[in-house]
């Protein structure tokens, strides 16, 4: 990992091939990162109709090993790793005894004794200290952040780019499943994962690999419509397909049940930090729900814009867009829970202006995979 000489900003190891392709930078929880290199809703529109190839060697990678490792990862997480096979993965969450979202995650078993936990870039320091706090005995913590960097190859032709450069059947890998393999002549694990709502593989070689794999994934994939995509359109597609993002709709203060993530709350689990409140919280009605909202009106719905119904304050905006998709304004919010219903009419404060909206169910543009 290198960094920026005049901020200190943490630089991936394909900042020069973003450089080359005319990309446009931006500050990202202290990494140097391409924001776009062409039109925001472009790149979006290539992810939803062919294929982008992200740079995301910015999140934390955190391996547990040993004997200890399932245990460790069982009690801190609230999803049930112990239904994992090796080479398999799973969302989950971190969460602290109050119920609150320390952050979420990606939890890979690797093999009978090891686990990778793919968290954050803004959480990563926060999340090891955590992790190195609360493991159990037997259990070995590694920050192998600075080794791994990471690409996501999205969309609908994801697996024939990939399998281009391959002679596995990714295809038969199921989704969360994970494949050991080599892509020209780099060792990597694929796993058939995703931060877009399309179908797509989220690759891990060594840092000094990322380049070459960059460049001839991008050279598979030219004709068939791939193109590299940046934080913008990441951004996006995840409001499209109502997937949360830490420090938007997941924070200390905000449960995983509130948040609609009760799946990842695996009560049958005796025991993991939190439990007895989200397990609580999933037997009852809670004060607020995260929903999707969709403008009626021209309008973009921002973090921390005001959602009213009858003039009564009913919510808050969490993250909000121009789908380029459907070409309108929509966001994801809290509301009060007796008004998160499909259907219902409300409003956006918008520059003191109140712009209708209406609440759908989610997501809004997301594809089964």
């Amino acid at each position: 990992m290198t960094t920026g000489t005049d901020l200190a900003l943490a630089r991936s190891p394909l900042h020069e091939r973003h450089l080359a392709l005319g990309a446009r930078f931006i500050p990202f929880a202290g990494w140097e990162m391409p924001l776009q290199y062409r039109s925001v809703a472009e790149e979006h529109l290539a992810v939803r109709r062919a294929a982008g190839l992200f740079d995301v060697s910015h999140m934390g990678e955190i391996v547990l090993s040993g004997r200890g490792a399932l245990a460790t990862v069982q009690h801190l997480t609230t999803n049930n790793a112990e239904r994992l096979t090796p080479l398999q993965a799973q969302y989950s969450l971190l969460c602290r005894p109050t119920g609150g979202v320390i952050d979420d995650l990606l939890v890979y078993r690797l093999e009978a004794d090891e686990y990778l936990l793919c968290v954050n870039a803004a959480n990563t320091g926060k999340d090891l200290s955590w992790v190195q706090e609360h493991a159990l005995a037997g259990t070995q913590v590694q920050d192998r952040s600075q080794q791994y960097a990471l690409l996501a190859l999205q969309g609908p032709r994801a697996t024939e780019i990939l399998t281009r450069l391959s002679r596995a059947e990714m295809a038969r890998v199921p989704r969360y499943g994970c494949i050991r393999m080599t892509l020209v002549g780099i060792p990597v694990l694929c796993s058939r994962t995703g931060y877009t709502g399309e179908d797509g593989w989220e690759v891990f070689c060594s840092w000094h690999d990322a380049p070459r794999l960059w460049d001839s994934l991008l050279e598979s994939g030219e004709d068939l419509g791939l193109l590299p995509a940046g934080l913008a359109a990441r951004d996006t597609l995840r409001i499209e397909a109502a997937l949360p993002l830490y420090g938007h709709e997941l924070d200390e203060e905000t449960s995983p049940i509130e948040a609609g993530l009760g799946w990842a709350v695996r009560c049958e689990k005796s025991h993991f930090v939190g439990r007895e409140i989200l397990c609580e919280q999933k037997s009852r009605s809670l004060a607020r729900k995260l929903v999707v909202l969709l403008l009626t009106e021209p309008g973009i719905p921002r973090q921390g814009y005001t959602i009213v119904k009858d003039g009564r304050h009913v919510g808050v905006v969490t993250s909000g867009c121009k789908s380029p998709v459907l070409g309108t304004g929509i966001g994801l919010g809290y509301v009060a829970s007796a008004e998160a219903k499909e259907g219902n009419p409300v409003h956006v404060v918008i520059r003191n202006r109140l712009v209708p909206a209406t609440i759908k169910g989610r997501p809004l543009a997301r594809r089964d995979c």
